[in-house]
């Protein structure tokens, strides 16, 4: 049985072959990293594990084993919305909403390392997630936003 930590609690899985999109979804009931190509290249089934960007459905389970996952499931707490998931209200950055899981995923493994990104670093942090519907500019305002909640000073 192999030992993971998601969302700041300890899993079990069985299977260390096992895709790890199809166990956060189907295992542990966590929808909100979704299918998308299944190829990792729309960036949906995005996660961080050990605090990196990483598609899940290219991911196996064995792969991660004794890592730290987060999904977006795991980014809000009691006191509200994680900065990036309030500034993605705030700038209306989603349409239909599918990828947006994967994009503030992306976004919070970005700012975790860069607390003052430019924006060719966002668009660069970003540019391996589609959003079908086009929000692109909402969604770069609305990291935008988010660094400047989170170091405390305007850009």
């Amino acid at each position: 049985m192999l030992s993971l930590h998601v969302n700041d609690k300890e899993r079990e899985a069985p299977d260390g072959g096992r895709n790890l999109l199809s166990y956060l979804r189907f295992d542990l009931g966590l929808t909100g990293t979704k299918y998308g190509c299944g190829e990792g290249l729309c960036g949906a089934c995005t996660v961080l594990v050990d605090g990196q960007p990483t598609r899940s459905c290219m991911t196996t389970v064995g792969a991660v084993a004794g890592g730290s996952l987060t999904t977006i499931e795991g980014l809000a707490t009691d006191a509200g919305l994680h900065p990036v998931q309030q500034a993605f209200v705030d700038e209306t950055a989603m349409q239909c909403g599918y990828c947006v899981p994967g994009f503030i995923m992306s976004a919070v493994g970005l700012l975790s390392r860069e607390t003052s990104p430019s924006a060719g670093q966002i668009r660069e942090a970003l540019a391996e997630n589609l959003c079908r519907c086009g929000t692109y500019q909402r969604i770069q305002r609305a990291v935008e936003r988010a660094a400047e909640t989170m170091s405390g000073s305007p850009r």
